[in-house]
C-alpha cells in the first residue's frame, strides 16, 4: 500500500539533487543587520553588499524568505518591488556590485516551529540551521554563501547578545561584529533578562579569552560543570588538534525551548537547558557524561563546521561526521577509552543500524532530499563518524594528523565537500581513496561472513562481504573495510597481536602462519568498521573470549552475544537461561580487578528492540510480548544466581562523600545501580526504598525511583519526587519519561496518555514531548502491544504536534520505521495509523517525507 496522493491543494514536495548544485550567481562581500525587537512585530532591517561574479551559470537574483512581512526593499537607495513568492524573492539588478536594503517584520512569539528568531519563556532566541535564517530575512541562505556579519539589536533586555565580538552596549542597544565570514545558518541572537556564569581562558598563544554561559536567574547554580568542560575542550583541542579559539569573547546560552541539543553559532553557542545545566541534586551521570560531549561537541565545531563548513547540505557529514568522531576522541581521553567505544556501539546498533535497514536507510552523503532537517540522522552523525574512524585506522595516526593539518591549512575559510576532504588524505598519504569513497555513497550495513581454517600451523580466514539492497540502490560494490585481529591460544594467550587487515574484494582471505596450534579468533576488535559479523560460533567460544580477551570491546562482544543467543533459546526454545553465560557473568561483576564501569556494562543486557531485530534476520516473526518475558525471567534467574554476593557488592561500590562526577565515581555508581536493579528483584524494593530517601545526589534517588517503578513498588516515592521536583523542568523530564518506560506493556499507553493531561506536559516543549512519547515508542513491549494503542497514542500527538512544530514531529516518527518486521496484525494497526497521519490536510512538508518513506518501505 502507497501513501495516499496530495490533495489538490497541497503541491508534490520538491526534491533536491546532489547533482543539481550550482553556486549563487552573488558574492555576498558584507551583511549589517538591525534588529527592533517586539515579541510580536519585530523589524528586520538588513543592509547587504553584493557584487555579480562574472559568467555565473545561474545569474538569477533569488533571496530565499518564508513568513516574512516585508515592509520595504531598496537597490543603491532607490525603492524596489521584488517578485515575492512563499520561498523568496527576485529582483532584477545592477551588472556590478550594489547595496541592498530591506527591512521586513517578522514574529517571534508566534513562531512555534523553533527555528529562525523564536521565543522561549520570554527570551528571544534563533535556531538557523539547517534553514531557518530565511524566516528572519531575505537573504541567499545556504551554507556556501559565506560573509561577514554586524549585528545591532534594539531590545529592552538587559542582554543582547550575537556572534564575534562586541563593539559596543548601551541602555537598550548592542552591536556585534563576527569577522570571520560565516553561512547564514550560523547566526545567533539572543535577548533576554539573564544572568552569566563568568570564566576566561588563555590559549596556547597567551590570548585571554572571555567566556560566558547565560541563562535565567535562579540557573546559576548549575554551571560550573559545563564551564569546567568547555575549558579542557578548549585545551584539548589545542593539544591534539593544534587548533585555537579566534575570537575574544565565547558565549552560550541555555534555552528550554530548543529541537536540538545544541548549536555550535560562531562564539555564540545556543543550547538545549537539558544539555548544559547540571548540578548533583538534578543531574544523573548520563546527564554528566552526555554535557561534557555536547560541550566538547559545539566548541570543536568551530574548526570542523565554521571555519571550514560544507559546500551544500549533501555534504552535512562533512562537519558532522569529523565532530562527532572529534568528541568521541575527547571523551575517551577524559574517561574510559574502552567504556565510550562499547557505549558508541551499543547506540550506533540501536538507532543508526535500523535506520540503515529500514525505509529510511540513505547514504552518509546522501544523493538527494525533500527536507534536509530529516537527513539530521544517526547515518549522517554517528556513522559518519565511523568513517572518519575507518580512515584514521587504514592511514595510521601519524597519517592522519598530517592529513587534519593539511586540511585546516588548505581549507580554512572554505565550504567544501567529501572530495576536498578526501583529497587532503590522498595528498598526505599517496593513497587512492576511489574505493574508500563508497562508504560515503553507498547506504546500507555491510555483512561480514567470516570462515576459518587450520593445517600444519597455517590458519586462514576468508571473508565475503554483502550488502543488502536499500531504497534507490539495488548493487552495492564491495568497501575497503579495515578488521582488526588478534589471535589466542587455548590458554587465552595472545599468540597474534592485532594486526589491521584491509579487505578490498567481495571475497578475501588472510593467513597468519607459525602457530602451534589452532586460534580462537578475536575480529573485529574495537570495532573497527561499522558491519555486521556473521560467523559461527559456539557459546564455548564466546565464553572463552569473554574470560581471556584482551580487547575490551570483543571482550564485552562476547558477553552480548552470549545473553542475546540465550534470550533467544528461551524465546524460541522455551529454555532456561543459559548456565555457562550465568556463570561467566557471574565471576566478571565479582571481580574486583575490573574497571566497575565496564562490569555495569556487561550487566547491561541487550534491548528488547535488539532480540526483535536478531529474531527477525532469522526468519522468526517477534513477539513483543514474548522478547519482554524472556528479559524478566532472565533479570530474575541472574539475581537469584547473585543472591549471596549482592549484598557485599552493592555495599562496596556504594559512594560515601560527597558526590563528584569524575569517570572512576561514575564507574562505580553504574555498577552500583546495576546491583541495586538486581537487588531489587529478590528483596522487594526494601535497599531501593532506603537509597531513595537517603540520596543526597539524583544519581542515586532517581536510580532508586526507577528500581522502585519497574518493581510496581514505587507509587509512594513517585508521587514524593513531583512534590520535591515539580519546579524544575529538567528534573519533571526524567519524571514524565520514568512513568512510561517503567509500566508494564498493557498499560504503557495509558499512562502516556494519562501524562499528555497532565498540567505540566506541553506539547509546545521538545523535550517535554520527547520525554513521554520517546518513552513510549522505546517501551518496547508497550508500544508494540497487541491492542495497538501505542500506535493510536503517538499517532494522534504526532497529528497534533506537526501544526506547531514539524522538525520535532518529522523526528519522532521513525519510531515507525520496523514496522515490517512484525506480524501481519500489528502491521495492519501500524499501516493504518501512518496511513491517517499520511491524510492529514496541511500536514508538513518534514513529516510528509518521513510518513511517505516508511509507509511505502
Amino acid at each position: 500500500m502507497t501513501a495516499a496522493a496530495p490533495s489538490p491543494e497541497q503541491d508534490l514536495p520538491e526534491t533536491f539533487y546532489l547533482k543539481d548544485y550550482t553556486p549563487f550567481g552573488f558574492e555576498v562581500d558584507s551583511v549589517e543587520l538591525t534588529f527592533r525587537l517586539q515579541p510580536s512585530a519585530t523589524r528586520v532591517l538588513s543592509r547587504i553588499r553584493f557584487t555579480p561574479k562574472p559568467g555565473a551559470a545561474d545569474p538569477r537574483f533569488f533571496l530565499h524568505g518564508e513568513k516574512l512581512t516585508l515592509i520595504s526593499a531598496r537597490i543603491d537607495g532607490a525603492d524596489v518591488s521584488p517578485e515575492i513568492t512563499p520561498e523568496g524573492l527576485t529582483c532584477v539588478t545592477p551588472d556590478s556590485s550594489f547595496l541592498w536594503e530591506a527591512e521586513v517584520e517578522i514574529d517571534p512569539a508566534g513562531n512555534t516551529a523553533l527555528e529562525g528568531l523564536y521565543m522561549s519563556g520570554g527570551m528571544y532566541c534563533t535556531q538557523c540551521e539547517a534553514e531557518g535564517f530565511r524566516k528572519i530575512t531575505y537573504y541567499p541562505d545556504r551554507p556556501d554563501v559565506m560573509s561577514t556579519f554586524t549585528v545591532r539589536i534594539e531590545g529592552a533586555e538587559n542582554v543582547l547578545l550575537s556572534n564575534g565580538n562586541p563593539v559596543s552596549q548601551g541602555d537598550g542597544v548592542a552591536e556585534w561584529h563576527d569577522p570571520w565570514p560565516k553561512p547564514a545558518y550560523l547566526f545567533a541572537l539572543v535577548a533576554g533578562d539573564l544572568v552569566n556564569h563568568p570564566d576566561s581562558f588563555t590559549t596556547q598563544s597567551g590570548k585571554e579569552v572571555e567566556l560566558n554561559i547565560w541563562v535565567r536567574p535562579g540557573d546559576e547554580g548549575k554551571c560550573s560543570f559545563g564551564m569546567q568542560a568547555l575549558k579542557k575542550s578548549m585545551a584539548w583541542d589545542e593539544e591534539v588538534y593544534g587548533l585555537e579559539y579566534d575570537l575574544d569573547i565565547f558565549n552560550i546560552v541555555a534555552v528550554d525551548d530548543f529541537n536540538m541539543g545544541a548549536m555550535e553559532n560562531k562564539g555564540l553557542n545556543i543550547f538545549n537547558s537539558s544539555c548544559v545545566l547540571a548540578s548533583p541534586e538534578t543531574s544523573t551521570d548520563a546527564n554528566f557524561e552526555r554535557i561534557e560531549a555536547i560541550i566538547a561537541h559545539e566548541y570543536f565545531h568551530n574548526w570542523t563546521g565554521n571555519r571550514i563548513t560544507c559546500r551544500d547540505w549533501f555534504q552535512l557529514c562533512l562537519k558532522e561526521g569529523l565532530t562527532v568522531f572529534r568528541d568521541a576522541q575527547f571523551t575517551s581521553d577524559m574517561r574510559s577509552a574502552s567504556v565510550k567505544r562499547i557505549s558508541d556501539v551499543i547506540d550506533l546498533r540501536a538507532r543508526q543500524f535500523p535506520e540503515d535497514q529500514g525505509p529510511l536507510s540513505h547514504p552518509v552523503r546522501p544523493e538527494q532530499f525533500q527536507e534536509i532537517n530529516n537527513f539530521y540522522t544517526a547515518t549522517i552523525y554517528e556513522k559518519g563518524a565511523e568513517v572518519i574512524g575507518m580512515l584514521k585506522r587504514l592511514v595510521g595516526d601519524a597519517a592522519y594528523k598530517q592529513a587534519l593539518e593539511l586540511y585546516f591549512q588548505r581549507h580554512d575559510g572554505q565550504a567544501c565537500t567529501i572530495e576536498d576532504w578526501l583529497k587532503v588524505f590522498e595528498d598526505a598519504t599517496g593513497r587512492d581513496l576511489s574505493q574508500f569513497k563508497l562508504w560515503y555513497s553507498q547506504a546500507g550495513t555491510p555483512r561480514l561472513k567470516v570462515t576459518d581454517s587450520f593445517a600444519e600451523g597455517t590458519y586462514k580466514l576468508t571473508f565475503e562481504q554483502t550488502t543488502a539492497p536499500t531504497p534507490g540502490q539495488d548493487h552495492k560494490d564491495p568497501r575497503v573495510i579495515p578488521i582488526a585481529v588478534g589471535l589466542l591460544n587455548d590458554k587465552g594467550e595472545e599468540v597474534q597481536p592485532t594486526t589491521m587487515l584491509e579487505m578490498t574484494e567481495g571475497t578475501q582471505s588472510f593467513v597468519f602462519e607459525g602457530l602451534g596450534g589452532k586460534p580462537v579468533p578475536s575480529i573485529l576488535r574495537e570495532f573497527s568498521a561499522p558491519v555486521i559479523l556473521e560467523r559461527d560460533s559456539s557459546n564455548a567460544e564466546r565464553a572463552f573470549l569473554l574470560a581471556h580477551d584482551s580487547d575490551p570491546f570483543n571482550r564485552w562482544e562476547a558477553g552480548n552475544a552470549l545473553a542475546r543467543e540465550s534470550r533467544i533459546s528461551m524465546i524460541t526454545e522455551g529454555t532456561s537461561p543459559d548456565n555457562a553465560y550465568l556463570e561467566a557473568l557471574q565471576k566478571l561483576v565479582r571481580d574486583d580487578d575490573l574497571d566497575p564501569a565496564f562490569r555495569a556494562l556487561i550487566l547491561q543486557p541487550p534491548s528488547q528492540s535488539d532480540i526483535a531485530q536478531a529474531l527477525f534476520e532469522r526468519g522468526i516473526t517477534p513477539d513483543p510480548q514474548k522478547i519482554h518475558d524472556a528479559a524478566e525471567t532472565f533479570a530474575l534467574v541472574l539475581a537469584q544466581q547473585l543472591a549471596n554476593s549482592l549484598p557485599r557488592l552493592y555495599a562496596e561500590t556504594t559512594l560515601e562523600g560527597g558526590y563528584a562526577p569524575d569517570a572512576i565515581s561514575t564507574g562505580k555508581r553504574a555498577l552500583n545501580g546495576r546491583i541495586l536493579a538486581l537487588l531489587t528483584r529478590l528483596d522487594g524494593g526494601d535497599q531501593a526504598s532506603r537509597q531513595y530517601y537517603a540520596a543526597d545526589n539524583m544519581t542515586q534517588q532517581f536510580g532508586a525511583l526507577s528500581c522502585l517503578m519497574k518493581a510496581e513498588k514505587g507509587g509512594v516515592q513517585s508521587a514524593a519526587f513531583l512534590s520535591q521536583w515539580k519546579e524544575d523542568r529538567l528534573v519533571m523530564d526524567k519524571w514524565f519519561a520514568l512513568q512510561v518506560a517503567c509500566a508494564a506493556p498493557g498499560q504503557a499507553a495509558g499512562v502516556a496518555a494519562d501524562l499528555t493531561r497532565h498540567p505540566l506536559f506541553t506539547l509546545k516543549n521538545p523535550n517535554r514531548f520527547r520525554a513521554v512519547m520517546g518513552a513510549l515508542s522505546g517501551n518496547h513491549a508497550g508500544f508494540h502491544h497487541h491492542s495497538g494503542a501505542g500506535y493510536r497514542l503517538l499517532a494522534d500527538n504526532l497529528i497534533a504536534l506537526d501544526a506547531i512544530n514539524p522538525q520535532t514531529t518529522a523526528r519522532m516518527c521513525t519510531a515507525f520505521q520496523t514496522w515490517k518486521r512484525y506480524d501481519g496484525a500489528r502491521q495492519d494497526l501500524i499501516r493504518q495509523e501512518l496511513q491517517r497521519i499520511a491524510d492529514q490536510k496541511g500536514l508538513s512538508r518534514d513529516s510528509n517525507e518521513m510518513i511517505s518513506r516508511i509507509l511505502n518501505a
